[in-house]
């Protein structure tokens, strides 16, 4: 494992919907070094949008992409 392996944090936030997986994003977050990534694995439509909105309005950075398993995954830099 690799030194940015151990400062990620994953959230598995499938089959949940709005607002769970943002609040437990918001409770990854807080507990990620600074520095550290989350990623968030969520099946919700919506979270396409509010996970991304969450993160610009907290200047986080936010990259997306769709697993194998059609789930959203989110990796997200806590600066």
């Amino acid at each position: 494992m690799n030194a940015s392996e151990s400062r990620q944090i994953i959230v598995d936030a499938r089959g949940l919907k709005c607002p769970l997986p943002v609040l437990k994003l918001e409770k990854a977050l807080d507990e990620a070094q600074s520095g550290g990534q989350v990623l968030v694995l969520a099946t919700d439509p919506v979270a396409r949008i509010d996970i991304p909105l969450y993160c610009n309005q907290r200047n986080y950075a936010c990259e997306i992409e769709t697993g194998d398993d059609g789930a959203s995954r989110f990796t997200i830099l806590k600066s």
